[in-house]
C-alpha cells in the first residue's frame, strides 16, 4: 500500500492505494475532484459558481453539472434524515459569524453585529423543500444561501473514490477530515481505520469493509468565538443554531459516504433521540458523549478502550 496526505478546506486530505506504482495517479484524480467541487458550491470564494450565481438563482438559472449534483444529494441528506441535515442554512452561519474559511476567523472574534437568535426562538420553515431543481436547472428563493459544506465533502470522497478505481483499477480509501469512501478490492482484514475525533477522546481501530464508507461528524472540531458565545459548525435546522453538544462526535458507517455523513450529522442534532433512531434504522454507529462514555448502535463492534493519544493508526 502507499499513502499521501495534504491540507485541504481546512481539514487533512489523504488517499490509499493497494498499488503503490499507481499512487501519484490516484492523488492527481483526487485533486481534480475537490478543486471541481470547491469551484462549484465553496461558499468562501467569490469566484465559485454558487456565489458568482447568488442573484441569478432566486430567479432560477440553469447550472453545472457539478452543482446541480451537489445541491441533488444535499436533497437527498434531507430526505434521509426528515431534515435535520438542511443545506439552505448558509445564512444562519453567517449571522453566527462563520463567513469565512474557520483558519481566518479570529478566536475570539471582534464584530458583534446583531445579537443571534436565542435558543428558544420560533422554529424555521425547512429551507430544502424550498428549493427547485429539474435537471440542471436550479432555484433558491432569495432569503436562502445554500450551504454545501458537509454534504459536499461526502459527495467530493465517494466520487474521488470511485473515479481512482475506474482509473487506476486498483483498491483506494479517500479520506477527507472525517469523511472516508473506499472503491475497489481492499487489504487483507479490510481498511484499517482508527476512529478517534481529537487526542482527549477515546480510540477504537475498526475494519471497514470493501466498497464501504464511512463520517464523524463532530462538536468539538471547527469551533469559534462570537458575540460571546461559543459556537459550532452543526445547526439545528429548527431554529438556526448550534445543536446541543450531547454528542462530542458521532460515526456512522453505510454503504456511501454522503449517507453516513448525513445519519451522523442528523445524530448529532437529534440528540439523545439519536440513539433508538438509529438502532431503529439498523445504521452501525459510534457516538462518544461530553463525558467521553462510548454508546454503539447496529453492530458496530463494543470498544476495546485504549488511553486517548494511543496508537492504531489505519
Amino acid at each position: 500500500m502507499a499513502c499521501e496526505t495534504w491540507e485541504v478546506w481546512g481539514t487533512e486530505a489523504s488517499v490509499v492505494v493497494t498499488e503503490p506504482a499507481a499512487l501519484t495517479a490516484a492523488s492527481a484524480l483526487v485533486r481534480q475532484v475537490l478543486q471541481s467541487v470547491d469551484e462549484a458550491c465553496s461558499r468562501f470564494r467569490s469566484d465559485s459558481e454558487l456565489m458568482r450565481l447568488r442573484a441569478p438563482l432566486a430567479r432560477g438559472t440553469e447550472v453545472s453539472q457539478t452543482l446541480a449534483l451537489l445541491v441533488r444529494q444535499a436533497v437527498r441528506a434531507a430526505k434521509w434524515t426528515g431534515g435535520d441535515v438542511d443545506p439552505t442554512l448558509g445564512n444562519n452561519l453567517l449571522a453566527l459569524g462563520y463567513d469565512r474559511d474557520l483558519r481566518s476567523i479570529d478566536p475570539i472574534a471582534r464584530r458583534s453585529p446583531a445579537e443571534p437568535a436565542a435558543a428558544g426562538a420560533a422554529p424555521h420553515l425547512p429551507g430544502w423543500k424550498r428549493l427547485r431543481l429539474d435537471g440542471t436547472w436550479l432555484q433558491v428563493p432569495a432569503d436562502l444561501l445554500l450551504d454545501l459544506g458537509a454534504t459536499a465533502k461526502a459527495v467530493a470522497a465517494d466520487l474521488a473514490a470511485a473515479k481512482v478505481f475506474e482509473a487506476l483499477d486498483c483498491g483506494v480509501l479517500v479520506s477527507l477530515g472525517g469523511d472516508l469512501a473506499s472503491a475497489g478490492p481492499c487489504p487483507d482484514g479490510g481498511w484499517q481505520v482508527l476512529v478517534q475525533d481529537t487526542g482527549a477522546d477515546p480510540a477504537q481501530q475498526v475494519s471497514l469493509a470493501p466498497g464501504c464508507a464511512m463520517a464523524t461528524s463532530s462538536t468539538r472540531k471547527r469551533r469559534w468565538q462570537y458575540a460571546g458565545r461559543e459556537m459550532h459548525h452543526i445547526l439545528d435546522p429548527r431554529f438556526g443554531q448550534p445543536a446541543e453538544a450531547v454528542w462530542r462526535s458521532a460515526t456512522v458507517a453505510s454503504r456511501s459516504c454522503l449517507r453516513a455523513n448525513a445519519f451522523s450529522t442528523a445524530a448529532i442534532v437529534r440528540g439523545y433521540a439519536a440513539v433508538g433512531w438509529l438502532e431503529s434504522r439498523k445504521l452501525a454507529a459510534r457516538l462518544v458523549d461530553r463525558n467521553g462514555n462510548v454508546v454503539v448502535t447496529g453492530g458496530w463492534p463494543q470498544p476495546a478502550y485504549q488511553p486517548a493519544g494511543e496508537s492504531a493508526h489505519g
